[in-house]
């Protein structure tokens, strides 16, 4: 049985899960929520905990939303729904030895292909209902792209 959405719930659960409207722009919402994952993680200070702590709030939130997102949007993993991209796209960003544009574009890039990949765990997760399956491939492709550049700029350095 499905439950339904009181109005200001869905409307509530819409605009969080799109990220404040950015899962309806244009074409290639997954793109557009990762260069928003860029952004918030750039407008962070870089000293402290802000950066981890709003990235692991961003991906809270969306564990909370994303099974509700479906109810919301009448389907499965919408593709306006794009939290899950805005939080694995700072996570890639976690602890890097260093930035600059190369880095963030080689990490935008490689999140990107290996979220449309989808390597082991990432497609099995996706398969898994509700938020789970929303949120969980783009957090494991986004630790293996983390993990990648932590070695390559290791290397490179």
């Amino acid at each position: 049985m499905q439950l339904s959405l009181s109005v200001p719930l869905r409307t509530g659960v819409k605009l969080t899960t799109t990220f404040f409207g950015v899962g309806f722009l244009p074409l290639v919402p997954g793109t557009w929520g990762s260069l928003a994952g860029i952004a918030v993680f750039l407008i962070l200070p870089a000293t402290g905990l802000w950066r981890m702590s709003v990235c692991a709030g961003i991906a809270v939130i969306g564990l909370i939303l994303c099974g509700k997102a479906e109810t919301a949007f009448g389907k499965k993993d919408p593709k306006y729904v794009v939290i899950d991209e805005v939080a694995g796209m700072m996570l890639c960003l976690l602890w890097m030895p260093f930035y600059n544009v190369k880095v963030l574009f080689l990490a935008f890039l490689l999140f990107r292909a290996l979220d449309t990949i989808k390597p082991f765990p990432a497609r099995w997760i996706q398969d898994r209902h509700g938020a789970l399956g929303i949120m969980g491939d783009d957090i494991a492709v986004a630790i293996y792209t983390n993990l990648i550049l932590q070695i390559v700029l290791r290397l490179v350095s």
